[in-house]
């Protein structure tokens, strides 16, 4: 199994021979308690190594936000890799697709259709290099809450996590709603880490359930971001949530 090395030695101390290519990863645990951060961990190592991004924006107002939080938890600044990073924002409000730039998709990813189209769109927008490209999308239980196509979506998302070879992929759930739904993505996933939080003072604690073909240490650890960052990124989140749920759960 090719891996990646892990630059952040809290990560790096759970995967002491590195992140498996060409697998595909679930982060799952309650709501706004920080999971896309985990996530953030690897990006960093991965465009660190020569590879490709693509980003889903599924909870955020705007990929700037993604940026900031990237350059917080690991100190990398997006803008440098600007050739070899992609973004996907949702837009639940149009009917189908739209490029926004050479390196940005504006997408109703509610519809199970773009939900390929876009990843499809967006890989061919930056190189498959190094150790290639990185599928990264946190909060993909927003696009369940469609009664119309949330069924169909999440086969689309099961597809992408058994099916999509030539690519990594690491998505974060929330597990808090839709709990059946979230239990068939954790079952077809190659890897699976669970995450959940604490108060006072707000803390992130993570443990790897399995890995495919590497060796892992199974121990739950806190994860050493600042209560104040894990904050920031939970009031933005749930703002997002509060106007995303009701218009995705109408459609």
């Amino acid at each position: 199994m090719n891996t990646l090395t892990i630059s952040e030695p809290w990560l790096a101390q759970l995967l002491p021979q590195g992140w498996p290519l060409g697998t595909s990863t679930l982060i799952t645990g309650p709501g706004g308690s920080g999971k896309p951060l985990i996530g953030n961990a690897v990006t960093a190592s991965w465009l660190s190594a020569g590879g490709s991004v693509v980003f889903l924006s599924l909870q955020y107002p705007s990929h700037t936000f993604i940026a900031e939080a990237l350059r917080r938890v690991s100190g990398v600044d997006l803008g440098g890799f600007a050739d070899r990073v992609a973004f996907i924002e949702l837009d639940a409000e149009m009917e189908g697709m739209e490029e926004v730039d050479c390196h940005h998709i504006r997408a109703n990813l509610v519809m199970p259709s773009m939900w390929t189209e876009s990843l499809l769109t967006a890989r061919a927008m930056v190189p498959d290099a190094g150790p290639g490209i990185l599928l990264f999308g946190s909060a993909l239980n927003l696009l369940l809450f469609s009664p119309t196509y949330g069924a169909g979506t999440l086969q689309e998302m099961k597809a992408t996590l058994t099916r999509d070879e030539g690519v990594t992929s690491l998505f974060s759930v929330s597990s808090s709603a839709k709990r059946e739904m979230i239990a068939e993505l954790e079952t077809v996933s190659d890897n699976l880490l669970l995450a959940h939080s604490a108060r006072d003072p707000f803390r992130l604690f993570v443990r790897i359930e399995r890995m495919k073909d590497v060796p892992f240490d199974g121990t739950e650890i806190q994860v050493p971001f600042s209560p104040e960052l894990l904050g920031e990124v939970k009031e933005v989140a749930e703002h997002s949530r509060r106007r995303v749920i009701p218009l995705i759960s109408s459609i």
